[in-house]
């Protein structure tokens, strides 16, 4: 799906109503669910809606929210990578990260790229809008137990792990494990991500070392399963 960014509301009346958020998620129906429900309340005003990484980047450069409520899985550059590509031109702009994947992986990485919020597709809408009220007034948001989670990490040091070996992983690493279990390609994955074919085989190098497997071959089996699990 070619989706160009849609502006939901234009009318500078009706923008003033609220806080303007920027929705970025890939699967129409869930989108057009998040903004029909938060159309209805009156301190919210969703200015605009992207179905991918550069659609947002436009919709943020031409709408100017004041939020972005995101999806962690995007096609191309996933939210990670865009938390870091929309602060660096607007260091101020307020993210919650949206995402059906579980915190003890995500959260944290989202938080570190400067996220202030990370919050499950799985819980209620009212929960969703609650996050967003949160993180608008300046708070941080996150479920009650991963935030438990955090705090034992902080107790047990940086070296703390919150269960996965995935975790060891980088962000950029993260997601060439992602694509190479959607069973892309080397190649298709250099065009996804805009890099060289050269700089993809490296991350696989490293991400093999720090996994612990003996070939790609291993790799790869790894990634088809867990991206399974993942997103099952």
């Amino acid at each position: 799906m070619n989706m160009q960014a849609t502006a939901v509301s234009s009318d500078p009346t009706v923008a003033e109503a609220g806080k303007r958020v920027l929705v970025v998620d890939d699967h129409p129906v869930f989108r057009h669910g998040i903004c029909q429900y938060l159309g209805q309340v009156s301190d919210i005003t969703v200015c605009a809606e992207a179905d991918n990484a550069q659609h947002a980047l436009e919709a943020m450069r031409h709408h100017q929210p004041d939020m972005v409520l995101m999806d962690v899985a995007l096609p191309g550059t996933n939210g990670i990578e865009l938390i870091k590509h929309m602060l660096a031109e607007r260091p101020t702009l307020i993210i919650l990260m949206l995402s059906m994947y579980d915190e003890a992986l995500y959260a944290l990485r989202a938080l570190r790229a400067g996220a202030k919020g990370y919050v499950m597709k799985q819980q209620a809408m009212e929960n969703i809008l609650d996050a967003l009220r949160k993180v608008s007034s300046g708070g941080i948001y996150v479920s009650p137990q991963f935030s438990e989670k955090l705090i034992f990490k902080t107790i047990a040091g940086s070296t703390g792990a919150l269960g996965s070996p995935v975790e060891k992983l980088s962000d950029r690493q993260l997601e060439v494990l992602q694509l190479f279990g959607r069973n892309k390609s080397t190649r298709e994955i250099s065009e996804l991500l805009n890099l060289s074919a050269k700089t993809i085989e490296t991350h696989r190098s490293h991400i093999k070392e720090k996994l612990g497997f003996k070939d790609a071959d291993e790799l790869m089996d790894f990634a088809l399963e867990w991206m399974t699990t993942q997103e099952g």
